[in-house]
This record gives structure tokens, C-alpha cells and sequence, in this order.
């Protein structure tokens, strides 16, 4: 489990891990970056407390260069991979073993189940469980288990990370996804099964929504660069979005300056039809069941869907024209911009 950051969500994470029901032996290795809430405190009185709990500093702060440290410090066979967000079902583990073993993978993951404290992490929560919201992974709500391209989290055999050589240190976000693909090329499955769940808490506010998806989907389009059609067509729908939008932005001023006029603008008006489309599917969802009970619910989730679209698109953009050079997630820290204090 990296940690940074997570005050208020490690302990009950951390409990979770704790109490799975199964028969053999475990431990939990904390990857804990350079927090400053008091999450590394409250890590070590939960390391006094239970023998099983085991830390290792990451002092890199980054999620791939902590998760390579923990799978070294670990001792087992099998590597399950949690997050200090995340809160794990009693029989998670033991139902992903028997998975592990019954299809011969080399990863399983399940669904991410999104869940809220607040009107706006139910909003958030509602658009990550929604296929209009993340693009319809199949971790994201799928219902039909059988090989996929990548795991959310995963329960993945050491031997196999061993060979294809652990998590590229190199990639700050998706690099789960990258990883998976590695297992995929080099001969093994990766495997979803709907009957494995984790509830998972998102952001907590606009703000840090935004830099979230807007650093994912900066690695994204770096992603893009490096690996190019190994990444699946549904990562482009986002930008796809964004260049539209300025498109349309650029017709409209050309033609309420003159610029554009007669069937030039007729035709040049075709632009706003997918912008139209797009903002009709954003309200039909946000009226319907998936935008929750109330219109405050509602109106939550018309915000909260565009919002991550068009962060995630103009990362997207960003990084495969620059690349995502020294981009990093720094939605989990509050007021500053670097995971280092």
C-alpha cells in the first residue's frame, strides 16, 4: 500500500486489510511517502499494533517507485495490491486466490465501487461508477468476468512481476495499465472478475478532481507516445472532446465577426452538433437515475462529469505533445505542488 497523505482514510483501510479471512500467512507493507497530516505517525502506532504491519520510507513520494519497495520488503508468494483510499470486502483475498488459480492468470482485479461522504464525492463516486464517466472500463462497473486489458488494484503472482521486472519507476500515473501490458506481451492473462469489488473513496473537492485528472491524463498521453496502439481507442474520446469544444469556440467568434459567412458558415456550424450532442448526454444523465436523488445530487453531477472529461482531455493533449515530462498527481496535497515537503 503506498500511502501519502491519508489521515483520514489509512486506518480503516489499513483494518480492512487486516481482516481478511484467509488461511495462510500474511503481512502488509506500507510504502509511506513524506506526508505531512499525520498520516506516518498514525502508520507507525498502527505498526505497534499489529506485528503484520510492515514499513518501508518511500522517500521518492511516487506510487510505482513506494510500490516497488513494498513487493521487495514482502516475503509471499502472491502480491495484493491495495490503496490507502480503498477498503477491501472480508473475502477479497481468499476469492482472489481461487480466481488466480482456476483461470492460471498472472493478475486478477475486480470492480471499483465508488462511494461518497459528502454531496460531491457521491457525485464524483456516481460518475466513476458510470460508463459515461471513466469510458466504460471494465473495472468500472463491468459485469462479465474473462480476460482484460488491465486490473484495478490486483492480486498478482511475484514470480511474474519478478520476470517482466516490477513497475516502471519512470511512469508516475497508469502505471498499473503499463504494467499489465507487459504481463499481457509477455505470454500471461490478466484477468476480471465482477464478483471482486473494492469501495473506493475519490476526491473530496473541484479542485483536486481536476488535478487529478488532469496529471492522469497528461501520463496518459505519454502512454500514448511510448506504447501507441497499445492503448485502447476509448483513451481518445476525451481530447476528441476538447478539440471540438475549441473548434467550436474559434467558428463561433469567426462568425460573429463576419469572418464566416454564407454556406462557409452553414457548413462550418456542423462543429456544434457533436458539443450539442455532448451536453444533451451530460444533462440526460444528470437527470436520470445515475445523477442521484436530488437536484443538488443532480446538479453535482452535471458539473463533476465535463469536469473530468475535459481535465483528462487537455492532460491527454498535453502530454502527447510534450510529454509528461516531471507531471505529478498532486490532488492528495492540499496546497502544495509537489509530493515533496
Amino acid at each position: 500500500m503506498p500511502v501519502l497523505n491519508e489521515q483520514d482514510y489509512l486506518q480503516r483501510a489499513v483494518e480492512t486489510v487486516l481482516a481478511q479471512d484467509i488461511d495462510a500467512p500474511t503481512e502488509l507493507i506500507l510504502a509511506l511517502g513524506p506526508s505531512n497530516d499525520g498520516t506516518s505517525e498514525l502508520a507507525r502506532e498502527l505498526a505497534q499494533a499489529d506485528p503484520r504491519i510492515v514499513l518501508v520510507d518511500n522517500p521518492a513520494a511516487d506510487i510505482p517507485v513506494g510500490l516497488n519497495l513494498a513487493i521487495r520488503a514482502g516475503s509471499h508468494p502472491t502480491v495484493v495490491r491495495v490503496d490507502a483510499h480503498s477498503e477491501l470486502d472480508p473475502s477479497y483475498a481468499r476469492r482472489a486466490l481461487q480466481t488466480l488459480d482456476r483461470v492460471k492468470a498472472a493478475n486478477v482485479g475486480g470492480v471499483m465501487r465508488a462511494d461518497g461522504r459528502t454531496p460531491f464525492q457521491r457525485a464524483v463516486a456516481r460518475a466513476y461508477n458510470s460508463p459515461i464517466g471513466l469510458g466504460g472500463g471494465a473495472y468500472h462497473g463491468g459485469t462479465h468476468e474473462g480476460e482484460a486489458e488491465s486490473a484495478y488494484l490486483g492480486v498478482m503472482r511475484r514470480s511474474v512481476l519478478e520476470e517482466v521486472g516490477l513497475f516502471d519507476e519512470s511512469i508516475r500515473r497508469g502505471e498499473d495499465w503499463e504494467l499489465n501490458l507487459r504481463i499481457r506481451r509477455a505470454g500471461y492473462r490478466v484477468w476480471f472478475d465482477p464478483s471482486l469489488s473494492v469501495t473506493y473513496w475519490p476526491r473530496e473537492s473541484w479542485a483536486r478532481l481536476v488535478r487529478q485528472f488532469a496529471a492522469t491524463g497528461r501520463w496518459r498521453g505519454e502512454l500514448v507516445r511510448r506504447f501507441g496502439r497499445g492503448n485502447s481507442i476509448r483513451f481518445f474520446a476525451p481530447p476528441a472532446l476538447v478539440v471540438t469544444i475549441l473548434l467550436a469556440m474559434v467558428v463561433g467568434v469567426l462568425q460573429l465577426t463576419g469572418v464566416l459567412a454564407g454556406w462557409w458558415s452553414v457548413a462550418a456550424s456542423l462543429v456544434y452538433l457533436p458539443v450539442i450532442a455532448y451536453a444533451a448526454l451530460i444533462i440526460a444523465v444528470a437527470l436520470g437515475h445515475g445523477g442521484g436523488r436530488g437536484w443538488r445530487d443532480k446538479l453535482w453531477t452535471a458539473a463533476v462529469l465535463p469536469s473530468m472529461h475535459l481535465a483528462w482531455g487537455w492532460g491527454f493533449l498535453g502530454g502527447v505533445v510534450g510529454g509528461a515530462q516531471d507531471t505529478v498527481d498532486t490532488s492528495r496535497l492540499g496546497s502544495r505542488n509537489t509530493p515533496l515537503p
